[in-house]
């Protein structure tokens, strides 16, 4: 990686408190691994090697077998050798994941040490409410702040009204609709990027993102392609994760489309998302109530006195059978791989 690829216009390498280093990663440290250890935050991951930054430089990290068993992911902060071999990595302040794409059981990192994410999505054909609610309980269930980027308002007729649907998740939430490719319109989210601040882009193909890293970071950094014209989803241009630093300060991490995003061990994330629901469930009847025929349900009160969108409800529903499901797998997965190690231990003895 050339060093103009990170930082830009910016003309020296950032310290690592430029880079998000605090102190509770400070007090991770012994005073042996402070004299003998170097630190740097991963800011590229590959299939092969994983890429660091710190003061001295950008530099590919060999893992070892025994590190091959640490998972890592773009974000996260490490401790190396100097043979460049990864040591440990940090306890992590924030973390995005999910149930890994296809039939594999198993999670997926996403993202570490995250302070704000944009949840991006576009104003096209492909604008999706559920989706976005799906976002926004991986950013709550990690405790990252989600700002909702609306993209392409440009070639929508409707914006304001798509843009107020958004902003009825939540009322607090913080709601953009602009168009990446208007400086000015950019410039509506210069006020995130705060100097050791660390922002992350989430969302689908195509909605946008990699115009708007070009837009935020003020150059063609990254490619950009075309959607589909018969439905409006994109191809991928982002193939990997990693960190740009942003001319106004702070880091930016870019990551690839994701099509299915299944959820896992986001309880509390989607119970805050769904806050409004919760609170009706308190006051219905029966404890274990589904909210479907049980006599009075507060929930099925509210649907049919218009306070509550019964597309909501039926999201909150399909999200937490599919968190029931998946957290399940999971956790068998875990019990098998635990037994099987106890075996193998023994075995050895």
């Amino acid at each position: 990686m050339r060093l103009r690829e990170f930082i830009g216009i910016k003309m020296s390498y950032p310290s690592l408190i430029e880079l998000g280093f605090r102190p509770f990663f400070q007090q991770q440290l012994s005073l042996d691994e402070l004299n003998n250890r170097t630190i740097g935050r991963v800011i590229e991951q590959h299939r092969s090697h994983i890429v660091i930054m710190n003061e001295q430089g950008v530099l590919n990290l060999t893992q070892t077998p025994n590190s091959e068993r640490v998972c890592v992911c773009v974000g996260d902060w490490v401790l190396f050798d100097e043979s460049l071999r990864l040591v440990r990595p940090f306890e992590r302040q924030s973390l995005f994941q999910r149930k890994a794409a296809g039939t594999k059981v198993d999670s997926q990192l996403i993202a570490a040490n995250i302070d704000s994410v944009f949840i991006v999505s576009s104003l096209n054909d492909d604008f999706n409410l559920n989706r976005i609610e799906r976002y926004l309980a991986i950013a709550k269930e990690a405790e990252v702040e989600p700002i909702v980027v609306l993209t392409k308002v440009d070639q929508c007729a409707d914006a304001d009204e798509k843009r107020q649907q958004v902003q009825a998740l939540d009322p607090l939430l913080l709601v953009h609709a602009l168009n990446a490719l208007d400086s000015e319109h950019v410039k509506e989210l210069s006020g995130y990027c705060k100097l050791g601040k660390t922002l992350a882009l989430l969302g689908s193909s195509g909605v946008g993102k990699s115009t708007l890293v070009n837009g935020l970071l003020g150059q063609q950094a990254m490619e950009t392609g075309t959607i589909r014209e018969d439905d409006s989803k994109g191809r991928h241009t982002t193939t990997y994760r990693a960190i740009k630093w942003l001319p106004l300060g702070g880091l930016l991490m870019d990551t690839p489309g994701m099509r299915e995003l299944q959820l896992t061990d986001c309880k509390d994330g989607l119970k805050e998302t769904f806050s409004e629901i919760e609170a009706l469930a308190l006051l219905c009847r029966f404890n274990d109530c589904s909210h479907d025929q049980e006599p009075n349900c507060a929930v099925q009160a509210a649907i049919e006195c218009g306070s509550l969108d019964p597309r909501r409800l039926n999201n909150y529903q399909k999200l937490m059978r599919e968190l029931a499901f998946n957290s399940s797998t999971l956790a068998e997965k875990r019990a098998k791989d635990k037994a099987f190690g106890k075996m193998v231990n023994t075995t050895h003895k």
